[in-house]
């Protein structure tokens, strides 16, 4: 029987993964990041121990001692720990930070692989085990996107990719082909919430891939959460990228969106 490591962030998706590694019969491992990580992790989950955001060293021998070869990040971390003053930093961590060209998500996570490397950790897509939750090409809903709403997203698209290859955000709200809200470092549950709040009602949520996106890492994820600041908001419309978007709860996604007549379309 395998053993997986697990590098656990926010939301649902280390759950998903973690269900989804027991079903298959591997053990799983899990690193959970204090201030992020669900604490139903552990429900799930064969060991499960926490960790600050700047303890690498600790993570790295965590996994190591118990014979870990391979580790799957799910989940995102919060950026904004890396300005919180409180949070304890190995020099290791300091260093690596310091060694940055920047520090755009891409960057760190890249360079976090890459010490996982060092230290005989393989960092698997994200994805593994759960190609069945990738979101499938069509319309997902009841409802299907009115014309103004296809052109939108058209729109959209265009500008979640060019800020993907900026390593800006996945998110961008559009209504009437302006753009109203570009996700950053708040990530997108707040990027929905701020775009809505301005564009009042109809706006149309894009949420894409970056280019040449590194699977390992920072995948496009929806859920009922997605929904929820949705409706929030009244936006009408939520425009995913298909095959490269996990969808977290798709049918508890699919029966909130019908129920606010809210659209989601894979394309």
């Amino acid at each position: 029987m395998e053993t997986i490591g697990l590098i656990a962030g926010n939301g649902k998706f280390p759950i998903l993964f973690a269900r989804e590694a027991r079903r298959q019969n591997m053990k799983v491992v899990a690193a959970a990041v204090k201030g992020d990580t669900s604490f139903l992790l552990k429900f799930f989950t064969d060991e499960l121990a926490w960790f600050q955001v700047g303890e690498l060293k600790k993570l790295f021998s965590y996994f190591k001692d118990r014979g870990i070869k391979r580790v799957i990040m799910a989940g995102q971390v919060n950026q904004k720990n890396l300005f919180d003053k409180n949070v304890a930093e190995e020099a290791e961590f300091k260093d690596l930070m310091k060694a940055l060209e920047d520090r755009k998500a891409d960057t760190i996570f890249r360079a976090i692989a890459d010490r996982l490397k060092a230290e005989g950790l393989e960092l698997l897509d994200s994805t593994f085990l759960l190609k069945g939750y990738l979101a499938p090409k069509g319309t997902l809903t009841k409802r299907g996107p009115t014309i103004p709403e296809l052109e939108d997203i058209e729109f959209g698209r265009t500008i979640a990719k060019a800020m993907g290859g900026l390593d800006v955000g996945q998110t961008v709200v559009i209504k009437e082909k302006a753009i109203v809200a570009i996700e950053a470092m708040e990530g997108t549950d707040r990027c929905i919430r701020r775009g809505g709040e301005i564009a009042r009602e109809g706006a149309v949520v894009v949420k894409m891939s970056k280019p040449g996106q590194d699977q390992r890492f920072d995948i496009p994820v929806i859920g009922p959460r997605t929904i929820q600041n949705m409706i929030r908001v009244h936006a009408q419309c939520l425009a995913i990228e298909a095959d490269k978007t996990l969808i977290i709860d798709r049918d508890t996604c699919i029966t909130m969106a019908n129920k606010a007549s809210i659209c989601i379309v894979a394309s």
